[in-house]
């Protein structure tokens, strides 16, 4: 897979994927990353990418002009661009797993007061959120939309059964794990993870799964009812 950032603060990215997952599947091959600066699509000595929003109103904005230059040289037949904002869907699992069947994706972080709305309506095939909160711009997000789709790519975890298991990877928060020793401080593991009764084991975490979620996440066990769909708000 091939994903290019743009974005005006590249550095931010030095390091968070440069560790970890990430480097791992950079250095297999399994993924190829390149992050831009915005600026370097600009053609004024001041390297300008913002200007005030017509009709008044707080902030800057991006221009239109270096996002579209910068996208229309990176983009392929087979580029999703994506943009980071706050309008856009709620990042989560399944949106994880759409975005790893595509071969090549673009993510604009959006800075300041967000993107022209020609870029918007013109240039980005979807939009993204990681939360209801407000971030300084879409390099965070940008950085963990990247880091779970990487865990996706076959072969990058070495054993692809882990991402198969995780939390949300069903719906569902993960089952409480343990390991040796089985008795710390009189804390013992449950009995049924000792028995090697696989068959019992695979009950007991199915159940430990859905009381956690039904403790933490309501919310997760009514989408799942609603047939992937968040639950209706009265």
């Amino acid at each position: 897979m091939k994903i290019d950032v743009l974005t005006l603060f590249p550095e931010m990215f030095t390091g968070p994927l440069d560790e970890s997952i990430i480097r791992r599947a950079r250095e297999a091959g399994r993924l190829v990353l390149r992050i831009h600066n915005l600026r370097d699509w600009t053609h004024d000595r001041h390297r300008t990418v913002d200007d005030r929003p017509f009709g008044g109103g707080p902030g800057m904005l991006l221009k239109p002009e270096p996002i579209f230059e910068a996208v229309e040289s990176l983009v392929t037949d087979q580029t999703r661009v994506v943009l980071l904002g706050p309008a856009g869907r709620k990042f989560d699992q399944s949106i994880a797993r759409e975005l790893v069947q595509h071969e090549s994706l673009l993510f604009i972080c959006a800075s300041y007061e967000g993107v022209d709305e020609r870029v918007r309506e013109t240039l980005v095939d979807d939009e993204l959120s990681i939360g209801d909160y407000v971030l300084t711009n879409g390099n965070l997000p940008a950085m963990v939309i990247i880091d779970t789709v990487a865990r996706l790519l076959p072969g990058v975890l070495g054993d692809d059964g882990s991402a198969h298991d995780e939390s949300f990877s069903h719906g569902l928060l993960e089952y409480p794990h343990y390991t040796r020793p089985a008795e710390f401080r009189e804390m013992k593991v449950p009995e049924v993870l000792l028995s090697g009764n696989h068959a019992e084991i695979e009950k007991w975490r199915r159940e430990q799964a859905l009381a956690r979620t039904a403790e933490v996440r309501p919310d997760l066990l009514e989408k799942k009812e609603n047939g992937g769909k968040p639950a209706k708000t009265k």
